[in-house]
C-alpha cells in the first residue's frame, strides 16, 4: 500500500514556497466542506450521468435551490472536481470523478468520508482543551463520527468478510461450519456479527460493547434479520472480564481505542479454547513514524487518530494507543499476552486495514 522511504529534510524551502504549500492545504480543507454539501444534498448524484447543463437544470434535477447550486459549482469548477463550459455555461461531472464521489464507489465513496472532517470540527475545541489538561472525549461526543465508520465498514465487511477474509483461515471456516461460540469485542452496530451469524448458522455469537446506544442497535437489527444464533450485551472491558468459552474472539476496528490493551488481550487469552483463534482488523500502518513518511492516508489517519481515537482512550483513563500504533505493536502486544503463530494478512478490497490471525499459547 505504501513504499518505505528514507526521513527527508525540508532544507531549502522558502517561506515563499510554504505559504503556497499553506494556501493549497487550506483550499483544499475548505473544498472538502464543499464535497460534503455536494453529498449530503444529493448534488453529486443528480449530476452523474447528466448531460452537459446549466446550473438551473442541474438544481431543478436535485430539487435545490439555484443561488447556493450556482455557490456551490463555483467551489467544484475552481476545484478541478466538476467541468465548466463557459461559452454555454454548462457543467458536468466526468464519469471518473463520479466513480469515487457517488454510491457506486461503495465502501471507498470519498464524498461520503468528507463527512468525518465536520464530524471531527464539532469536538476540536474539547480535544484542545486535553492538550491543556490531559484527559480525554467520551464517545458520546462522536455520534456522526461512529455512524459515518459503521456505513463505511458495513460496505467493506459486506464483500470482504465471508467471501475473503474467512477463506484465507481454511481450518477457521470449517469450525464455524461445525458450530463453535464467538466473540466480538467492541462489536459496534453488530454488523460483522450479523454477516457471520447468517452465513453460519451452527456457531453461536456474541458481541460485547461499552457505549449503549451501539447495543440497542445491534439488537434491533437481529431482530429484524431474525437471527436466533446472535445475542449483544453492553459491557466495560476496563472494569469487566468477559464470560464464557470461546473458539474465535474477533476484534473489528477496535483494538487501538481501548483504555488498557494489555490487560484486556490478557482476559481474552483466559477465555479462548486452547486451539482457538484471534482475529483483530486494525489500521495498515508501521508503529514507527519514519515509515509511514509515503503512508497515502497518513495525514488523514494522524489527525483523525488524534481528535477521536486517542481522546475516547484516555477519556477512560486510558494508555492512548491510536490509530497508527501500528503492525509492529500489534505483533508486540499480542505475543505479550499469551498469543503466538500470530499471521499478518492482507485483503486487496481493504487497502487501510491488516488482519491479524493468532492462535493461543
Amino acid at each position: 500500500m505504501y513504499e518505505d522511504q528514507p526521513c527527508k529534510q525540508n532544507q531549502g524551502i522558502s517561506s515563499t514556497d510554504f505559504s503556497s504549500t499553506m494556501l493549497q492545504m487550506m483550499n483544499q480543507g475548505m473544498l472538502c466542506l464543499a464535497v460534503n454539501l455536494g453529498h449530503r444534498t444529493g448534488l453529486f448524484e443528480a449530476m452523474s450521468g447528466m448531460k452537459p447543463a446549466t446550473c438551473d437544470a442541474i438544481s431543478q434535477n436535485a430539487g435545490l435551490n439555484t443561488r447556493y447550486v450556482r455557490e456551490w459549482l463555483g467551489a467544484m469548477v475552481t476545484g478541478g472536481i466538476v467541468h465548466y463550459q463557459s461559452e454555454q455555461g454548462l457543467y458536468s461531472l466526468p464519469d471518473e470523478h463520479a466513480s469515487v464521489l457517488t454510491p457506486q464507489a461503495g465502501a471507498n465513496n470519498m464524498a461520503r468520508m468528507t463527512q468525518a472532517l465536520q464530524s471531527l470540527a464539532m469536538v476540536s475545541k474539547d480535544v484542545e482543551a486535553c492538550f491543556h489538561k490531559g484527559g480525554g472525549v467520551s464517545y458520546d461526543a462522536y455520534p456522526e463520527f461512529m455512524d459515518l465508520w459503521s456505513q463505511v465498514n458495513a460496505q467493506r465487511l459486506d464483500s470482504t468478510l465471508i467471501q475473503k477474509v474467512i477463506p484465507q483461515i481454511p481450518e477457521l471456516a470449517a469450525a464455524l461450519d461445525r458450530g463453535i461460540d464467538v466473540l466480538d469485542i467492541g462489536c459496534g452496530d453488530g454488523h460483522a456479527l450479523c454477516l457471520l451469524a447468517k452465513s453460519f448458522p451452527s456457531s453461536r455469537f456474541k458481541g460485547i460493547d461499552l457505549v449503549a446506544s451501539n447495543i440497542q442497535k445491534a439488537t434491533k437489527k437481529v431482530g429484524t434479520l431474525q437471527l436466533t444464533n446472535l445475542s449483544f450485551e453492553q459491557c466495560d472491558l476496563t472494569s469487566t472480564q468477559p464470560r464464557g468459552n470461546y473458539h474465535l474472539i474477533t476484534a473489528f476496528d477496535v483494538l487501538h481505542d481501548l483504555a488498557d490493551p494489555d490487560d484486556v488481550m490478557a482476559a481474552l487469552n483466559s477465555i479462548l479454547d486452547r486451539d482457538g483463534a484471534l482475529l483483530i482488523v486494525d489500521i495498515a500502518a508501521s508503529s514507527a513514524l519514519e515509515e509511514n513518511l509515503q503512508h497515502p492516508a497518513g495525514p488523514w489517519l494522524y489527525t483523525s487518530s488524534c481528535m477521536h481515537c486517542v481522546p475516547v482512550s484516555m477519556a477512560q483513563n486510558g494508555v492512548g494507543l491510536g490509530a497508527m500504533w501500528g503492525r509492529e505493536q500489534a505483533v508486540e502486544l499480542l505475543e505479550k499476552n499469551g498469543f503466538s503463530d500470530i499471521q499478518v494478512m492482507s485483503v486487496e478490497e481493504d487497502p487501510f486495514n491488516h488482519y491479524f490471525v493468532a492462535k493461543k499459547v
